[in-house]
This record gives C-alpha cells, sequence and structure tokens, in this order.
C-alpha cells in the first residue's frame, strides 16, 4: 500500500470486476441442530515469489454454518510444507479456542471436541507427537501449545484429503468450477436465485 505498482492496480480491478459479477452473494445460514465448532485449515508452503513467506487460510463453522475466514502471510519463512501447514494450524486453532470461548460466554456449550481439519499429515503428526524432534525445535512453543489442546480434548485435528480441504480457496489459486464447489459447500450464493 506505501507503493503501490502496476501489477496491484491490476489486482484491484480483478477484485472490482469479481465483486461486480456478484453482487447478490453473501453467506447463508441454515439452523443444522448443533452447535458444534470446526475448521478447515490450509497453508501454501513459500507461495510468495518475492520473499518465499508462506499464506496461511482457515474457515471457521458453528452450528455447520460458515462463521469466520482469514487468509494471511506468516510472518516467518516457512522451511518446508509441514512447518508452513503446522503453522497455519495453530493459527485456525487460536480462532477455534476464541469461538469456543465465545459460546461459553453465551452460555451455550458444546459436548464435543472441536475439529480442525489440515489436509497435511506431516503437520499432524508433529502437532500428536510427544517427542521433540531437532528439526521442529523452532516451532516447540507452538507445538506443545497444541499437543496441550490436543491433549485436554478441546480439539481434535483429523486429516482432510486435498480435494476436501475448503481452506485452499484461501492460500491457492483455482480454476472456476472448483471455487464454484468451494462456494457451494460453504454456503455462499445469491439468495435471490
Amino acid at each position: 500500500m506505501h507503493a503501490p505498482q502496476e501489477e496491484h492496480w491490476e489486482a484491484v480491478l480483478r477484485i472490482v470486476r469479481y465483486l461486480k459479477g456478484i453482487p447478490g452473494h453473501g453467506v447463508l445460514f441454515k439452523k443444522y441442530g448443533h452447535l458444534e465448532i470446526h475448521g478447515y485449515t490450509d497453508a501454501d508452503w513459500a507461495g510468495n515469489p518475492n520473499d518465499r513467506r508462506s499464506t496461511t487460510g482457515y474457515f471457521t463453522f458453528v452450528g455447520g454454518n460458515l462463521v469466520t475466514w482469514r487468509s494471511k502471510k506468516q510472518k516467518v519463512v516457512a522451511l518446508s510444507s509441514a512447518e508452513a501447514e503446522f503453522r497455519g494450524i495453530k493459527s485456525g486453532l487460536t480462532e477455534v479456542l476464541w469461538l469456543k470461548k465465545l459460546m461459553t460466554e453465551l452460555d451455550l456449550k458444546s459436548t464435543q471436541p472441536c475439529r480442525l481439519l489440515c489436509d497435511n499429515k506431516a503437520a499432524i503428526s508433529i502437532s500428536e507427537n510427544p517427542v521433540q524432534h531437532d528439526r521442529t525445535k523452532h516451532v516447540e512453543v507452538d507445538r506443545h501449545f497444541i499437543k496441550d489442546t490436543i491433549d485436554a480434548k478441546i480439539v481434535e485435528l483429523p486429516y482432510v484429503k486435498s480435494e476436501d480441504q475448503l481452506a485452499d480457496v484461501l492460500t491457492k489459486a483455482m480454476n472456476s468450477q472448483s471455487f464454484r464447489g468451494v462456494l457451494d459447500k460453504l454456503s455462499i450464493d445469491d439468495p435471490v436465485t
């Protein structure tokens, strides 16, 4: 924003054209009969060609409805895809825990552990494995934070296949068919049509 270039202007125009094409779209809420909290988290590894920082993205749902989402460039360069995904898990986990606390304060307690779905088995393994490895020392604090919430049965970290990973739309380019499929699963639509 401090030194905009031609490519930034082209990105803004692309966003404006996209928004012009979907003026009535919004998030639709449905009654599913539960208040379970779950989320999807993803990261691209070294996706930014300028500084090779990764992008983290997550969606969170309460009662089956999309309530929060975020896409943000990570502050440090990840040395592996597992590390990038691991940092994404931490970001998604903090959001899920915030929602759980908010629901508790509203006296809407869920009996089920929250679920945070990730498509990287190595990152899940690092999160659940109590043994420290030299290769994970630089993310040790995050690992303890994630491991403690898993051990307390506050959160589960199930694996989701990459083709079912909704958060991909926040971190990677997608073709229009895949993009529309994700929007359908997120209940983002035009209520008039």
